[in-house]
Parts: C-alpha cells; structure tokens; sequence
C-alpha cells in the first residue's frame, strides 16, 4: 500500500509541473465529451484467458454537453459456445454541471443507454440484451491530472439470468505526464443481485498522443475469476 501511496505521490508531482495540453482532444480522460459535431471513434482488441473481444464505439457531439454513442462487440470464445455479437449498445451523456459552472470546479455527468438484440450464446452481464443502465459520473479536471468516478446501476430482462440488475461503482486516476504520455489506474467494483456475477477489479492503462488519435494499452485483473484481461484500444477524434 506505501508503494502505492508513494507512486501516485509522484504521479501528482510531475502532473503539477506539466505544461499546457489541450483537453478538447485527450480522448482517453475519464471526463472527456467532446464538443459540438465532434465525432470519436473508439477500436479495441482484448485478450482475457478464454477468449479475444473486438469492439467498435462511436459518439456525436450535438453539443458541447450532449453527445449520443453506439456500439457493437464480438466474442470469440475458445473454450465453449459462448461467442458471438454483442447487443448494440446506443447510449447518451449529458453534462448537468461544468467545471466553470461549479464553485468547486467539480464537473456533473448523467449517462443512460439501452442494449438492443444480440447472441444468447453470450451470457455476461456486458454481453446480454434487454440491457437498461442508468448513471452519474463526476469528477475534476486539473491542468496535469483528472480524478473522476463513476456509478451505474443496470438491469437485464433477458432470460438468463432473469431480472438480474447490478450496480458499478469505478474511480479513477488519470495523469499527463508527459506531453504525449499519460498513465491512468482504475478500480472497479460489481455487486449484483445474482452474487455470481459480483466483481472486484484493478487495472491500468499507458496512452500515446498523436495529435488526434490516441494508441491505448490497458490491462485489468478480476480478483473473483482470477482473470486478466489486456488490450490495445485506438481513440479517433475528427
């Protein structure tokens, strides 16, 4: 735990002595909208101990606090029949508060969204249809480094598992550490109504700036399944 306390200490440091960046396109910033006709377009690839992920995200700014976004995940199970599409995910984000508008410079988000057909081979609750979440999302931006954190409450109708709902509870630590480096932590935390769905999780993530793309490698440990999943991601903002 001191080690921990001692690299974020030094994480801060550097953060405070950064120079200017430009947050309009640091696309990986747990708070990042973008702004008005901005359109993002997020590619990921994950590995995890049973199979590969492939994901497509894309969002329209229609302002600079409203955007709308859609996406589409693969499975590829390599041990069982548990692959295929994902539901198509159609989701929004409305900024209530922003950073100018709050005494203490703590922006307000709401995230709502709804997951619409899909495979019935895939059975996790990221990769069920009839899927209904809800969420709010705050946090600060600082000139070096942004905390935020997130709480989402789910509810999935499909038939297995029949009228489970959860609830996600995930901050985190983001830091430009360099002009085109930034590093971020995260912690997640499930609970479910189904307790075999129940996570805790750990992950971490290194971002490369090219003027509007990002190049993104992340890795995340599950301490109840004991998995770890890693990946590349490709952020594009136009």
């Amino acid at each position: 735990m001191r080690k921990f306390i001692c690299v974020f200490f030094v994480l801060g440091l550097c953060s405070l002595n950064a120079h200017a960046y430009d947050l309009s396109r640091d696309t990986a910033d747990p708070l990042f909208l973008q702004g008005k006709t901005d359109l993002l377009s997020k590619t990921h690839l994950s590995y995890f101990e049973t199979g590969l992920r492939l994901g497509q995200y894309l969002s329209y700014g229609f302002s600079d606090r409203f955007a709308l976004s859609a996406s589409l995940h693969y499975q590829q199970d390599f041990d069982g029949p548990q692959d295929g599409l994902s539901s198509v995910d159609l989701g929004g984000m409305y900024r209530l508060v922003t950073q100018s508008e709050s005494e203490n410079r703590i922006v307000y988000d709401v995230l709502f969204g709804l997951k619409l057909g899909g495979s019935h081979r895939v059975r996790t609750p990221d990769y069920a249809d009839s899927t209904y979440y809800i969420g709010l999302r705050l946090g600060r931006q600082y000139e070096g480094m942004t905390l935020a954190a997130t709480i989402k409450s789910s509810w999935i109708f499909d038939d297995v598992p029949l009228g489970m709902a959860f609830i996600d509870f995930n901050p985190e630590a983001y830091f430009r550490i360099a002009p085109d480096w930034r590093i971020g932590v995260n912690f997640g935390l499930r609970k479910a109504t189904n307790p075999h769905y129940d996570e805790e999780s750990v992950g971490g993530k290194l971002v490369r700036q090219y003027g509007r793309t990002q190049y993104i490698g992340y890795i995340n440990y599950e301490f109840e399944q004991e998995e770890v999943n890693c990946g590349v991601r490709v952020n594009i903002l136009f």
